[in-house]
């Protein structure tokens, strides 16, 4: 039996209409208005998620390994960290991020080294070739972004990216621990 195809899967899912109809029907007191903003930023989120998985693999690497090196990369030259670090910035356990840094070494895409300073403490690198793999993927994500975004002025880009970074603000001061994943949901 062949497997479903990505628009067959898509048209499984209700519209967001269809979905916010059934809500009400179950549960009376919910508003419209409010669903129809927060499940659309849910599935925007996961769609984003899977364009962005895509683009990762045609440069060879997974979404996993892109928020590695976009750490990094944000952490400012000489774009290094300790795997601790890291761990805590993207959510992870410190043996999920062992594995992850491992696979990335194996690749070329970080270098793993003891602090001279400390040898006890262990220092993860941007190489060049991960940074060109991050500049790869950035321009492959410029050019999703713009076409996401085609269809608004400047000055709609401007007002949305405010009000999605005061909803943010408001996530970010409710739940100051949701940064990454957290143990008791995993």
């Amino acid at each position: 039996m062949p497997e479903p195809s990505d628009a067959a899967a898509d048209a499984a899912e209700p519209s967001l209409e269809e979905q916010i109809a059934a809500y009400q029907r179950e549960f009376q007191d919910l508003d419209p208005q409010v669903e129809q903003v927060v499940s659309a930023l849910q599935r925007l989120n996961r769609r984003m998620n899977v364009a962005y998985g895509r683009q990762t693999a045609t440069l060879g690497m997974s979404n996993a390994e892109w928020e590695v090196l976009k750490a990094l990369v944000v952490s400012g030259a000489p774009y290094r960290m300790g795997p601790g670090e890291l761990a805590k910035h993207l959510g992870l356990t410190p043996a999920a991020m062992t594995h992850r840094i491992d696979r990335m070494a194996n690749e070329g895409l970080v270098t793993r080294e003891r602090d001279e300073n400390n040898r006890v403490r262990v220092i993860v690198e941007l190489t060049h070739e991960g940074r060109e793999k991050w500049l790869a993927a950035m321009r492959l994500a410029t050019v999703f972004e713009e076409d996401l975004l085609q269809d608004l002025s400047g000055e709609e880009r401007q007002l949305l990216g405010q009000v999605l970074t005061r909803l943010l603000r408001r996530v970010e001061e409710a739940q100051p621990d949701a940064g990454g994943r957290l143990t008791d949901l995993d």
